[in-house]
């Protein structure tokens, strides 16, 4: 039986079944609300998630991602934190795109 990323989520009660958190494919969509070094804190409108960006932005995360930022994360969650693989802004341009310490 196969099982999406979407459907293990709901079953283990991380992503509600309605809502505006948008968690396909593993990615999530919303607005920054914090951001430090190496990730930031974003709001899904359903909850609030803490994004590891630090292999694609290494330390230089608050370069590139402010606060109010609309973004798309790609990634998984690892340990309590979504790792993201790739980050782009609503005119679809990639944002950090590779990591420099």
């Amino acid at each position: 039986m196969k099982l999406s990323v979407q459907t293990i989520l709901v079953l283990m009660g991380l992503v509600g079944c309605t809502g505006t958190a948008q968690m396909q494919n593993g990615a999530l969509t919303g607005t920054v609300e914090r951001v430090w070094e190496d990730g930031f804190r974003i709001n899904t409108g359903d909850r609030t998630i803490r994004v590891d960006s630090w292999s694609i932005c290494g330390d230089n995360t608050r370069q590139n991602v402010s606060v109010g930022d609309e973004l798309t994360i790609e990634g998984e969650f690892s340990g309590g934190e979504f790792d993201a693989s790739a980050i782009t802004n609503v005119n679809d341009e990639n944002i950090c795109s590779t990591a420099s310490s």
